[in-house]
C-alpha cells in the first residue's frame, strides 16, 4: 500500500469524497485526482508511452523545442512550482534551460507521493537544481509556495500536460482565478492544453487496444477495494471513453455490466447499480488557441506567446501576472 493511502486524514477525505460524488443522480462520479495512487501513477506512465496517447510527446517535444525561448521570457531569478509535477519526466527541459542562468529553487507539487519520489529520482542529475516537494492538492502546495516566497522573488508556475482540461470550463476559469489570486505581477504561468482535433485521432488515446487505459481506470475501483474496505468485483465493470461533441471532451465512465449492489465500509456507504448505469471518472476537454488566450484574459493574465505542436495539436501558453 503506498504511503499516502496510510494518511488518516487523506483517507477520511477519500472516503468524503467516494460518499459525495457516488451520491449524484443521475449521474454517479468519482474524482479524477484519486485515479493517481501508486499503480495508477505507474499505469499512466505506460500510458504516455503508447503510440495512440501523442498528447505527453507533443507537450514533451514543444518544451524539448522551445525550453530557451520559454526561458528567455522570464525574469532572472525565478523559483519554480509545478502543479501535479507527476514523475517530471517532461518538466527536465524548462530546469536545464534554467539551471544554464544558474541555481534554481524547484517545487513539484502532488496528490501522489510515489509521483513525487519518481520526480526526485528523475530530475536529481541536474546541475544547480535543489527540489523540495509538497505532498497535497494544487492550490494547498502553491500557497505553502507562495509563503516561502522572499520578497522580489519571482515565480514561474507550471501546469502542463493539459491537466486543465480535467476541469470542467466553469471550474477551469474559477481554478485559474484562485491561482492569479496567490501570485504577484512579474509571475508566470505556462500552461499546457490538448487542443481540439478529429474524433479518430483523440479517442484511441483513451481507449487503447492493449487495455492500459482500461487498467488504469478499473484501478480506481480497485483502490477503493484496497483504501476503503469496498467490495467492487472489477469483473463486471468495463471501461468506456466517448467523445462529447458539444462540450469537445473526451469522457472516461465505468459501465457496470450487471445490477449489483457495493459497499464501501469506509465510507459507510452501500449503493445499488443498474446493468448499464456508469460511474464518470475523468473529463479531458479540448481547447481552441483563441479560447486560451481568452482563458487568460477572463482570469487575470496577460497570454504572452504560445507555442503549437503540428504533429499532435497541442499548445503551451505562457500566462503573466501584470497587475496586482
Amino acid at each position: 500500500m503506498p504511503a499516502e493511502a496510510l494518511d488518516p486524514r487523506g483517507t477520511r477525505e477519500f472516503a468524503s469524497d467516494v460518499r459525495q460524488h457516488l451520491s449524484k443522480t443521475p449521474q454517479r462520479e468519482l474524482h479524477s485526482k484519486y485515479l493517481y495512487d501508486a499503480v495508477g501513477t505507474a499505469l499512466f506512465e505506460v500510458i504516455t508511452l503508447l503510440p495512440e496517447y501523442g498528447l505527453t510527446r507533443a507537450d514533451e517535444r514543444l518544451l524539448r523545442t522551445y525550453a530557451d525561448d520559454i526561458v528567455n521570457r522570464l525574469p532572472s531569478p525565478v523559483i519554480v512550482g509545478e502543479l501535479g509535477s507527476g514523475s517530471g519526466r517532461k518538466t527536465r527541459w524548462i530546469l536545464e534551460s534554467l539551471s544554464k542562468r544558474g541555481y534554481v529553487l524547484y517545487y513539484p507539487i502532488d496528490v501522489s507521493g510515489a509521483a513525487l519520489r519518481a520526480c526526485r529520482n528523475e530530475l536529481a542529475a541536474i546541475d544547480s537544481l535543489h527540489i523540495v516537494d509538497l505532498q497535497g492538492a494544487y492550490l494547498d502546495g502553491l500557497w505553502e509556495l507562495t509563503q516561502r516566497r522572499s520578497a522580489g522573488d519571482s515565480l514561474l508556475i507550471l501546469f502542463l500536460g493539459s491537466t486543465i482540461g480535467n476541469f470542467e470550463r466553469g471550474p477551469a476559469r474559477q481554478f485559474l482565478r484562485e491561482v492569479r489570486a496567490l501570485l504577484s505581477p512579474g509571475d508566470t504561468l505556462l500552461l499546457g492544453a490538448d487542443l481540439v482535433k478529429p474524433v479518430s485521432q483523440v479517442l484511441p488515446a483513451y481507449d487503447d487496444p492493449t487495455g492500459v487505459t482500461a487498467a488504469f481506470n478499473l484501478n480506481l475501483l480497485a483502490r477503493m477495494n484496497r483504501e476503503l474496505g469496498a467490495d467492487f468485483d472489477l469483473r463486471c465493470f468495463r471501461h468506456e471513453a466517448r467523445y462529447n461533441e458539444a462540450e469537445r471532451r473526451i469522457e472516461m465512465h465505468l459501465r457496470s455490466e450487471v445490477g449489483q449492489t457495493v459497499r464501501i465500509p469506509a465510507a459507510e456507504f452501500t449503493f445499488t447499480l443498474r446493468a448499464g448505469e456508469t460511474i464518470w471518472t475523468e473529463s479531458s476537454h479540448k481547447f481552441g488557441l483563441a479560447e486560451i488566450q481568452e482563458l487568460a484574459q477572463e482570469t487575470g493574465f496577460c497570454c504572452v506567446k504560445q507555442w503549437v505542436d503540428a504533429e499532435w495539436p497541442f499548445a503551451e501558453s505562457l500566462f503573466r501576472v501584470d497587475r496586482r
